[in-house]
């Protein structure tokens, strides 16, 4: 099975090739490890074992202040489950909605420095993920 943890040189020219205007609303799909895997980050590592979903809840504590100094925020946080359509082997433990003013914004916020100091509690919260840019289209 392969896991999508980052994106690749492909997929963010492809994000960018899209000519978005205005708000993007990105759907994060999110898979956490059993126990969190500092290994990458050992700087960030608390002094006893942690969760993947904790790892997680420390990274978006330490990630909020640098979303909302971009202009974006959290639209919704909550459980995820097995899909009522969809594959019935493939369930996601958190779901996300990150909205964003613009494709400019998203990428202030994902170049900064203060934020990437701690995307290692992302790294060793998951074991999975999937992260879908959206855009508003009128009925």
């Amino acid at each position: 099975m392969h896991t999508y943890l980052e994106p690749t040189q492909e997929s963010g020219r492809d994000f960018f090739l899209r000519g978005i205007t205005g708000p993007v609303v990105m759907l994060n799909l999110l898979k956490f490890r059993t126990v969190a895997d500092y290994s990458s980050a050992p700087q960030l590592a608390p002094a006893t074992p942690i969760s993947g979903e904790q790892a997680y809840r420390l990274y978006i504590a330490h990630t909020l202040p640098y979303l909302e100094e971009s202009g974006g925020k959290i639209l919704f946080l909550g459980r995820g489950g097995k899909y009522l359509v969809g594959p019935s082997a493939e369930e996601w433990d958190m779901v996300m909605l990150v909205q964003q003013e613009s494709t400019a914004s998203f990428m202030a916020f994902a170049s900064n420095q203060g934020y990437l100091a701690g995307i290692g509690h992302r790294t060793a919260a998951l074991s999975d993920s999937r992260l879908l840019p959206m855009v508003s289209e009128s009925p």
